[in-house]
């Protein structure tokens, strides 16, 4: 093959038209800048990604994703409210008879518009009298927060008899405790029982009737499981284990994968072995762990309830239903899982023979094992601007008074009188424009991760190829640190192409995303088609994009390696990676496959690690009473998978961009010298050129 490399190999032409012999420098020749427009479009996208994010510092308030909204607005445990709420976080509804009639079939009421108060803690009726709970003291009622709290929110005794009066119409201020209630994520929830002594000293003093019904559990219980809460939930315990996420989604992956590293240089042949036996062990762990945490293993079962509660009382709650389907789905995960460990146990020595390649890389280039520590510290940075961004975009938008048509009125302190045209409840308005900051932010974070696992990857490749066409040898060819020779390349001449190939795997799962978020919509509205033709349609499609988007990370791989070595842009670096993968697809292929596989289950390995740490310390008491509780387990696990699963891939790219760089490398050296490859360093060739090996690569 004449092919693309050929003028690298030997003679390289210069911009001006001359040549470069190969001792002039086969890796330095004389580049020029690449896709320029798209790293200008990357810096926009960098300048748009900080101006999306100051309008979600600006307008958001993490505290919204975990508490309710009072009968003015405010935010339950917000200390800049109007009065101080700093320890208030607990949402009450004090009128039972508003809840009731949000949750009957025949009101138009919704459970929205009932008047909520925040509390220290949830009211329980008196057992031998009448217990009330009372506005905010303010106006006529001349008494500090400090000490309505004290007298347990109950000024009732201190009201006027018209104040009395209205109180018992169940007009405020006051309103009595009838019904128990209990902390489900900071909301009480009132249990459909009505105290008998309570209901009793009502009836007496007069009060006008207060249904008992099962509406008044089931109203409230709807609300704490509405979809929009559950996911602000999700979101908010991501906010509330940050230190989870610090060390099993960034120390840990870090200390796993450079011990990986190590273990690979030293032990390359049991490596494989190692990595398969420690993923099966680790998968089944993990499974064990959604187990008991869905409550079918043990007695260690999440419980939506905060606080000491009657234990026979129990709650249903979301999460619960999506632990119990997280748990199913990892064990068909487990299953294929081991099932697929056993079916390559036969080609695990051609996986062997393949690290040694790189294992032989890393000990000639060391400086290529400690190089992924800057690009993750980078990295590092970047998730802790951007998940803070996160959870105030998550948390924006505007409190606004609802517009409903409820007959109802409430005795109203300052301006003392009753007012029935201000007792709507309050809710967070979301716009269009904030969905769109969302997705901005969701996609810029993906775009992002994608470009500095492509820029590290770029970098490797440029080290590995310096010690390749240079035999394997230092040779005044090769500047004494050749990976901060290939950083300094990358970052002057081809930033561009990196930020275009990563822009087009990011811009592929996003089409993904949406396609299966409009088909999960039109599923839940019944729309979906119901032909089979539409269905073949859409199932084909879907088939395809995946297709599209593994075809393209296969090949921005090979180009990033092209990119390294020659300088090109990303589309010609694509070109050219593609025919000598067509070329030598045999000789490719299986190394490729068969590496890829092992270093992949190793990604897990250091994942799904994470992930099994992060459950370890979320089963503490920290994470399981108190405001800092989580609803669930789930999410900041997965994202400490995920976490985990980014810094593997920075570290194990030093292997993974060595075999297909040294290939790469040395099946274009091989067919541009009929066959024998003259630039591959000895200690390669000890490997490439044993007989065995070689016949597993070229088969």
């Amino acid at each position: 093959m004449g092919g693309p490399l050929g003028a690298v190999i030997g003679k390289y032409p210069s911009s001006d038209g001359s040549t470069t012999q190969v001792g002039d420098g086969i890796i330095k020749h004389n580049r020029k800048c690449r896709d320029v427009v798209f790293l200008v479009l990357f810096i926009a996208f960098w300048v748009a990604m900080i101006v999306n994010s100051s309008f979600g510092f600006n307008q958001g308030n993490p505290l919204r994703l975990t508490y309710g909204l009072d009968y003015k607005g405010n935010v339950c445990g917000d200390r800049h409210a109007d009065p101080d709420l700093r320890e208030l976080e607990l949402r009450y509804w004090v009128n039972p008879n508003q809840v009731y009639e949000s949750g009957s079939k025949d009101n138009q009421a919704k459970i929205s518009n009932a008047r909520t108060i925040c509390l220290l803690d949830c009211p329980i009726p008196s057992e031998d009298s009448l217990n009330w709970v009372c506005d905010y003291p303010e106006g006529e009622v001349r008494m500090s927060v400090d000490e309505w709290i004290d007298r347990n929110y109950d000024y009732f005794a201190d009201l006027t008899p018209d104040l009395r009066n209205t109180s018992l119409q169940l007009q405020g201020p006051c309103y009595p405790v009838i019904f128990p209630s209990v902390n489900v994520y900071w909301s009480c929830q009132l249990i459909a029982r009505a105290s008998n002594v309570s209901l009793r000293h009502w009836k007496e003093m007069g009060g006008v009737n207060i249904v008992e019904d099962i509406a008044v559990d089931r109203s409230i219980h709807g609300l704490i499981n509405s979809r929009s809460l559950v996911l602000k939930r999700y979101v908010a315990d991501i906010g509330k284990s940050w230190g989870v996420l610090i060390v099993c989604g960034g120390i840990l992956p870090v200390f796993l994968s450079v011990i990986w590293l190590l273990l690979i240089r030293h032990f390359v042949a049991a490596m494989p072995w190692i990595t398969v036996v420690l993923f099966n062990a680790l998968i089944i762990s993990v499974t064990m762990f959604y187990y008991l945490k869905a409550g079918w293993i043990g007695n260690d079962s999440i419980s939506p309830i905060i606080g000491e509660h009657d234990p026979y009382y129990h709650v249903s709650a979301r999460e619960i239903t999506h632990l119990h389907a997280a748990a199913v789905l990892m064990t068909v995960v487990m299953i294929i899982s081991v099932l697929s460990s056993i079916a390559i146990v036969r080609r695990i020595l051609m996986a062997t023979s393949v690290l040694k390649v790189a294992a032989k890389v890393i000990g000639e280039v060391q400086a290529l094992i400690i190089f992924p520590i800057i690009p993750y510290a980078i990295l590092a940075i970047f998730y802790m601007f951007w998940f803070s961004a996160a959870l105030h975009l998550f948390s924006s938008g505007r409190v606004v008074q609802n517009d409903c048509n409820t007959n109802c009125c409430a005795y109203d302190l300052k301006s003392k009188r009753v007012s029935c045209d201000r007792c709507c409840g309050y809710s967070i308005q979301y716009t269009s424009h904030i969905a769109a900051a969302i997705f901005f932010h969701l996609f810029g974070g993906y775009w992002a991760t994608q470009f500095f696992l492509a820029s590290s990857a770029t970098v490797t490749a440029g080290s590995v190829a310096t010690y390749y066409w240079a035999r394997g040898g230092t040779s005044p060819e090769i500047s004494f640190l050749p990976v901060f020779s290939s950083m300094k390349r990358l970052a002057r001449y081809n930033i561009g192409s990196v930020a275009l190939g990563s822009l087009i795997v990011s811009f592929i799962e996003s089409i993904r995303f949406i396609l299966e978020a409009l088909r999960r919509k039109l599923k839940a509205a019944n729309s979906a088609p119901e032909s089979w033709f539409g269905r073949m349609v859409y199932n084909c499609s879907q088939c395809l994009l995946r297709c599209i988007s593994w075809t393209i990370k296969s090949v921005n791989r090979n180009a990033y390696i092209l990119i390294a070595i020659t300088g090109k842009g990303f589309f010609k670096s694509s070109e050219i990676a593609t025919d000598l993968i067509i070329s030598n697809i045999l000789r490719i292929g299986k190394v490729n496959v068969i590496g890829d596989v092992i270093l992949f289950l190793g990604k897990l390995c250091v994942s799904l690690a994470s992930a099994l740490f992060a459950f370890l310390m979320l089963d503490t008491h920290k994470y399981n009473v108190g405001h800092n509780k989580i609803s669930s387990p789930v999410f900041p696990a997965l994202v400490c998978w995920f976490l985990g699963y980014v810094v593997a891939t920075l570290f194990f790219a030093v292997v993974e961009m060595s075999i297909d760089t040294i290939i790469l490398s040395f099946c274009q050296d091989s067919e541009e010298h009929q066959g024998t490859a003259q630039f591959a360093p000895p200690l390669l060739l000890e490997t490439l050129n044993d007989q065995t090996e070689m016949q597993r690569l070229t088969q």
